[in-house]
């Protein structure tokens, strides 16, 4: 069956992370896509290693599905292909600085001018206002200006940044987000609108409980290593062989944790029977979950907390995880062409996300949407 975006065009003007990574998922659901990149093409085509097939893996995570031109926005003709897919196009993707569409005429007032109906999603690190627009937008520096870098890493060491750029993602996702609200609203109004995302107000509002703690509490969090601030426990505890994440986020998983444990009477124990007072008393109460896990293994322990309802889970490398989600039936990779991918995370009862296109070379599809936006097709 056709996916439930099927049917709606959508110009994907950005780059590197944030705006294909918003652009594949709408891909994935049915959307036809169409990559504008600059003769040089999306920087990360050249972020390597790691690679397959010479073409870097950063690329290939984030552009399936889609169709690529290449156009020069300098070159009058290409310029004039540039136009014409964004008049006929439903969604347009940038994440161009603030702007800097606008001496291309490729701006929202523009567009929208000769588009009724355009949704216009703009992806920048720090809005649109006078001083955010000024600033370049990248993950690791807003990982560090919103606060995120100084809630990881231990107590007694240096801010880290977070594995992978989450707030490119977070944001890519609230650009989902936005322009399937503003479709909806199309639908009662007949009109696009413009969104706009920054990947700082993705980052705060993505900070969820630790920016609560602020805003709502006047408490600064800080960096308290794998621990958290409000339950206990939430973290890696020792076994014999190492580390298995242990999250009793209630009175009953905790009765259940200590049952399996075979120290049933700590969930009675003043100490330790609510959670505010095990969060305050964990330096009493962790040598003690300790002991019991240290005199097993985590292959050992993890099916036997699992299975007396207690979420629990060994710390895998990424070989681990997807082939803990292979074995569980989650199916995380799918190959498209000959390009393995990870599955889009969504799963619908009737119209599934759909896998039609690898992703593509530079301007692998130049010509012939040149020659549909031109109006030049020939037939053989």
């Amino acid at each position: 069956m056709s996916g439930p975006l099927s049917g709606l065009l959508v110009a994907d003007f950005s780059r590197i992370l944030a705006g294909p990574y918003a652009t594949m998922l709408l891909a994935d659901l049915g959307a036809e896509v169409v990559k504008v990149e600059a003769p040089g093409g999306d920087d990360t085509r050249s972020w390597q290693p790691p690679v397959r097939d010479g073409i870097s893996t950063y690329y290939l995570a984030v552009n399936r599905n889609k169709r690529s031109i290449a156009l020069d926005l300098k070159d009058p003709d290409d310029l004039a292909v540039a136009r014409e897919l964004a008049h006929r196009a439903d969604v347009l993707v940038e994440n161009f600085r603030p702007g800097g569409l606008a001496r291309f005429g490729l701006d929202y007032p523009t567009l929208a001018a000769a588009n009724a109906g355009l949704i216009y999603a703009s992806i920048s690190g720090f809005g649109s206002g006078p001083k955010g627009a000024a600033l370049p937008g990248y993950d690791l520096i807003v990982q560090a200006i919103s606060g995120l870098m100084s809630l990881t890493g231990s107590p007694d060491g240096e801010p880290f940044r977070a594995g992978i750029s989450v707030f490119d993602v977070m944001a890519g996702m609230h650009a989902t987000i936005g322009v399937l609200a503003a479709l909806n609203a199309r639908h009662e109004t007949g009109l696009g609108q413009h969104v706009e995302v920054n990947l700082l107000s993705s980052a705060l509002s993505g900070l969820v409980n630790q920016s609560s703690a602020y805003v709502a509490g006047g408490v600064v969090p800080t960096r308290m290593g794998n621990s958290h601030p409000s339950l206990f426990p939430y973290e890696p505890l020792p076994c014999s062989d190492g580390d298995l994440i242990i999250t009793a986020g209630n009175n009953g998983q905790f009765r259940k944790l200590v049952e399996v444990l075979g120290v049933p009477g700590l969930a009675d124990d003043p100490r330790f029977d609510r959670n505010e007072k095990r969060t305050a008393n964990r330096a009493v109460l962790r040598p003690l979950l300790v002991e019991r896990l240290s005199t097993r293994t985590t292959a050992e322990w993890f099916p036997e907390i699992i299975a007396a309802g207690v979420p629990c889970g060994p710390i895998n490398s990424i070989d681990g995880g997807v082939a803990f989600a292979t074995e569980i039936g989650l199916d995380p990779v799918v190959t498209v062409g000959s390009t393995p991918t990870v599955r889009n995370p969504i799963t619908f009862s009737a119209t599934q996300a759909e896998y039609r296109l690898p992703p593509p070379s530079l301007d692998e599809h130049g010509a012939e949407l040149r020659a549909w936006l031109t109006g030049k097709e020939t037939t053989e």
